[in-house]
Order: C-alpha cells, then sequence, then structure tokens
C-alpha cells in the first residue's frame, strides 16, 4: 500500500531448519517475505540483524556470555540466502536490542511511514518487542501472520492472541497474501 514500510527482522541463518536457535517456519516465512517485496504492495522496505553488542551491559552481559559461541558465529549470524538477495535493493541495520526501533535510522523511517509492515523472526521475541515499539510510538502497524516464524506453535498463537487484542485500533493481523490483495 503507498506509504507502507515493509520492515524485515532478523532473517538470520541462525533461525532457519538446523540453526542453533530453529524456528519453526524460518524458510515458509522468508518465502512469503520474498512474495510480498516481489509484489511491490509496499513502498519500501528494511532489513535488520540481531548482532550481540560487545559493550553489553547488565542482563544483555549475561545473555550475550550464556549464548557466546552463537553470538560468534559468523555463518549463523549472516542473512538467509534469499534475503541476503535483497541486500542490494534494501538497507541493512544492526541492532543488539530486541526492538528494531532501537536502530534510529529504523525507527525514523517507521516515522515517516503511513503503516510498517512487520514480518520476520523471532515472533515471540524481537518482532513483538518491535511490534510493541511501533504502537507505542504511535505507528500503526501490519503483521504478517504467515511471514513472521517463532519458536513453535503455541509461542506464535500466544503472540497472534495478543495482537488480536490490539485490533483493529493499533495493529492489523494478516497473512501475505491478504496484504498482496489489499493494494
Amino acid at each position: 500500500m503507498k506509504g507502507d514500510l515493509l520492515l524485515i527482522i532478523d532473517m538470520q541463518k541462525v533461525y532457519a531448519k538446523g540453526g542453533e536457535w530453529e524456528c519453526m517456519d524460518t524458510e515458509n516465512a522468508a518465502q512469503n517475505i520474498l512474495r510480498v517485496v516481489q509484489s511491490d504492495a509496499a513502498d519500501s522496505a528494511i532489513i535488520t540483524k540481531f548482532i550481540a553488542d560487545k559493550k553489553a551491559r547488565g542482563v544483555w552481559k549475561n545473555y550475550n556470555e550464556q549464548y557466546k559461541k552463537i553470538n560468534e558465529d559468523k555463518n549463523a549470524n549472516e542473512l538467509l540466502p534469499q534475503i541476503a538477495a535483497l541486500t542490494d535493493r534494501f538497507k541493512v541495520y544492526e541492532k543488539s536490542k530486541y526492538s528494531s526501533l532501537s536502530i534510529p535510522q529504523v525507527r525514523k523511517a517507521c516515522l515517516k511511514a503511513k503503516r510498517v509492515v512487520v514480518s520476520g523472526v523471532v515472533n515471540d521475541c524481537c518482532v513483538l518487542a518491535t511490534v510493541f515499539e511501533l504502537i507505542d510510538a504511535g505507528v500503526y502497524t501490519v503483521y504478517l501472520t504467515d511471514a513472521t516464524s517463532g519458536l513453535d506453535k503455541e509461542k506464535a498463537a500466544a503472540t497472534e492472541l495478543t495482537l488480536s487484542g490490539l485490533s483493529p485500533l493499533h495493529v492489523k493481523l494478516m497473512t501475505s497474501q491478504e496484504y498482496i490483495e489489499e493494494k
């Protein structure tokens, strides 16, 4: 839709099938993200990657120490190949917190958008944190149910249930096909 920004959150190899933090349907989410990109339904897109902050404090320092092996695995932290192929078209920003809005450039772009269309992983963590921060910033959000992936079906359902309580005033839950057809 005119004025929409597609936010592609943390589609990294670590979340793919066989990855240390494998999510239930990352590859299908990636295919649905590509369908949205190829449809030109959104006017623009931004890609984020989670990269551990080497100077983290408090609980983030503890988190990074616990997952040091994964955080230092360059291959695991690379974008999925199909998402990496989009980096010639869209900017990629690294973050070290859950919400993508912790990146000033991403926040600025989101605040300018008519709506932010959210996709990526992990839907019950980084994606959910981003949606809540978008809502708090006053940005109407579209949550693509089949272009997000989580640790398991139960957590994904809980995320969707939580967000449905904020619908339609703050957020709209849609499949990628419904979003594409909406334009």
